[in-house]
C-alpha cells in the first residue's frame, strides 16, 4: 500500500477521534434538555441507521449464522452494552476514573490480539508505543492528581465498556475480510438498537425528544449523521486498512480533544500535565505506526 494512502487513513482516524471528542458538547445540551444518556445514544443509532440503510444495498444477513452472530456481538460489544456501561459509570464514580479506565482499551487490545491470535507478533515499536501513549493519557486524564477514588460499581462499569470496545476491535477484525465497511457498520446500527429494547422493557417508557426545539434536532443530526454513521464507517474502514490495533490506539487521543475543546467553549485551563500527557500520547503513536518490518504486527 502507498505511503500516501497510509497517512489518508492516519489522518481519517484522528479526525474521528476529535469528533467523538466533542460529543460531550452535545450529550451535555441533550442532558439539559431531558434526555437521559440512553436515550441519547438510542436515537442517534436510529438516526445512523435510517440513513445508512439507504446505503448499504439489498444484502440484508451475513452469509452465514456464525456470522450473523458475530455482528449481533459488534452491536452489543460497540454499541449498547458499551454505551450503557459507560454512562452508568458516570453515575458511581468519577470522570477521571471512568476516563482512565475507558481509555486504557487500546491496550487490552494489543494484550487480547495476541492472546487471540497466538501467531501475530508484537513488534517492540508496538509494544513500547502502546505503553508511552498509555502513560500519557494516564498523565492527561489525572492532570496531576494521582489519588484515585475508587468505586467498586463504578469502576467495573468502566472495566466493562473497556473490554466491550476491546472485543469490538478484535471481532470487526474478521468480519472486515469478508462484508464491506457499509454492511459491518449497517449491522452495528441494528442490533445496538436491537439490544437496547431489553433496557426500555426494564425502564418503562421510550425516549421522546422535543422535536419542536431547533437545538434538540440539532444536535441529535450532530451524534446521529457525523458522530455515528459517518464516524463508525469511516473507523470500521480505518481498521481494515491499518488493523485493529493500530487503529484503536488512537483513542488515547480522546481526552486531547475533549480537553482542548473544554478550553475552547467552556474556557477549561490546560494544564502542564497536558502538554506533557499530549507528547507522550504523540510519541507512542508515532511509535505504534512506525514500521518495523517483522517484527512489527500485521493485521
Amino acid at each position: 500500500m502507498k505511503k500516501g494512502n497510509m497517512w489518508a487513513y492516519h489522518i481519517i482516524a484522528l479526525a474521528t477521534i476529535a469528533v467523538w471528542g466533542s460529543t460531550f458538547v452535545s450529550t451535555k445540551v441533550l442532558i439539559g434538555h431531558g434526555l437521559t444518556p440512553a436515550d441519547i445514544f438510542t436515537l442517534r443509532f436510529v438516526i445512523a441507521y435510517v440513513i445508512i440503510v439507504f446505503m448499504a444495498g439489498r444484502k440484508v444477513f451475513a452469509d452465514s449464522v456464525r456470522d450473523e452472530l458475530r455482528m449481533a456481538a459488534l452491536g452489543i460489544t460497540g454499541g449498547s452494552v458499551y454505551f450503557l456501561a459507560e454512562n452508568e459509570a458516570l453515575v458511581y464514580s468519577t470522570a477521571s476514573n471512568v476516563s482512565l479506565i475507558v481509555c486504557s482499551c487500546p491496550l487490552f487490545t494489543t494484550l487480547m490480539y495476541k492472546m487471540v491470535y497466538r501467531n501475530v507478533r508484537l513488534g517492540k515499536g508496538l509494544v513500547a508505543g502502546s505503553i508511552l501513549a498509555f502513560v500519557g493519557m494516564a498523565t492527561v486524564v489525572l492532570n496531576g492528581r494521582f489519588v484515585l477514588h475508587l468505586s467498586p460499581i463504578g469502576d467495573t462499569l468502566a472495566f466493562v465498556a473497556c473490554i466491550c470496545w476491546a472485543v469490538y476491535s478484535l471481532l470487526i477484525r474478521d468480519a472486515y475480510k469478508k462484508y464491506s465497511s457499509l454492511f459491518i457498520t449497517r449491522k452495528v446500527f441494528f442490533y445496538g438498537i436491537i439490544t437496547m429494547l431489553p433496557y426500555y422493557m426494564l425502564k418503562g417508557g421510550m425516549p421522546c425528544p422535543d422535536i419542536s426545539s431547533t437545538v434538540v434536532i440539532g444536535n441529535l443530526l450532530f451524534l446521529g449523521v457525523v458522530a455515528s454513521m459517518l464516524c463508525f464507517l469511516a473507523w470500521t474502514w480505518c481498521m481494515r486498512n491499518l488493523g485493529a490495533v493500530r487503529t484503536t490506539n488512537y483513542v488515547y487521543l480522546n481526552p486531547i480533544t475533549t480537553i482542548v475543546l473544554g478550553n475552547i467553549i467552556l474556557q477549561e485551563r490546560i494544564t502542564a500535565y497536558f502538554v506533557v500527557g499530549t507528547a507522550l500520547i504523540l510519541a507512542g503513536l508515532y511509535l505504534c505506526n512506525k514500521r518495523y518490518g517483522d517484527n512489527q504486527l500485521e493485521d
